[in-house]
């Protein structure tokens, strides 16, 4: 049994360009690694040292048996990043916590029921984003235009009867052109950045593991790094804890300032591949916490 388990879905097998990478590291620190399927009933888990959940991208649909068996894994062994965590972050009304501290998050209508879905679209006249509550790989995520507020409505109502509730979001015009951009951290330290290609087209995105996007190294701003730093504080504060891995995901809003549109602590690919000693810092932050 290795000293450390990915934990992947066989419909990821092959396709997360950072295993290779972290493989490697976690073997030039020392310690046996290999990945499994986390659904794998017959893995052993308690047997590693540590437990690290990587490409689960598959949870989302099944995000009451993934926390499960997160908190079982967890009862055997050291889960990274903990399942008290996951089960936060598997939410994205997480969200609503972040911007009552102040923190600039894009503005967001929440709707629970039908009854708020006219109240959420009708928040902004121009192009909207819906998407559900739980996801994964932005599945389930449209943009609308102004003339498709019926069509907006229907996949609104499509989430709900899947029983999730319905975020409502505007699209910000800048992200054409500016895309978005993630900060990682690792082990609470900054790690790298990477930008983002704008993702939607108009078009929902699924039924795929994930949507495939444009990825390239970035240097942050000093703006940006500043509130991923905020960002990143607060997560302690709220979970208690130092994440291993976290990545904060900005987009511009209308006057070009930084917005958070996602604080991802569960699944998130980190790029190892924009940055030549990420891979290395993320092993040695996983050998740090088995010392």
């Amino acid at each position: 049994m290795p000293d450390v388990l990915l934990a992947s879905c066989a419909a990821a097998a092959g396709r997360d360009e950072d295993e290779p990478l972290l493989l490697a590291a976690l073997a030039a620190e020392g310690l046996a690694a290999s990945s499994a399927d986390w659904a794998d009933g017959d893995v052993d888990w308690a047997a590693a040292a540590a437990v690290v959940v990587r490409s689960a991208w598959d949870y989302a649909p099944r995000r009451d048996e993934f926390l499960t068996w997160a908190r079982r894994v967890e009862s055997g062994t050291r889960l990274l990043n903990p399942a008290a965590v996951l089960a936060w972050n598997t939410d994205k009304r997480y969200l609503r916590e972040l911007a009552a501290t102040g923190v600039p998050v894009v503005p967001t209508a929440w709707a629970e029921e039908p009854g708020g879905v006219d109240a959420a679209l009708a928040r902004w006249p121009g192009d909207v984003v819906v998407k559900p509550v739980v996801s994964a790989g932005a599945r389930d995520t449209a943009r609308f235009s102004s003339a498709e507020r019926a069509d907006a409505r229907a996949a609104a109502g499509g989430i709900l009867a899947s029983g999730r509730a319905v975020m409502v979001q505007p699209y910000l015009d800048r992200l054409d052109a500016e895309g978005e951009t993630g900060l990682v951290y690792l082990d609470g330290a900054a790690s790298h950045a990477f930008g983002k290609g704008a993702l939607l087209a108009g078009e929902a995105l699924g039924p795929g593991l994930y949507a495939e996007e444009e990825i390239t190294p970035r240097t942050a701003t000093a703006e940006q790094q500043a509130l991923g730093d905020r960002v990143l504080a607060w997560v302690g504060e709220r979970t208690g804890t130092v994440p291993l891995y976290a990545r904060v995901d900005l987009v511009p809003g209308e006057d070009g300032a930084p917005q958070v549109i996602e604080v991802e602590l569960t699944e998130p690919s980190l790029f190892l591949t924009t940055d030549a000693g990420a891979a290395a810092r993320l092993a040695g932050a996983v050998r740090a916490r088995l010392s």
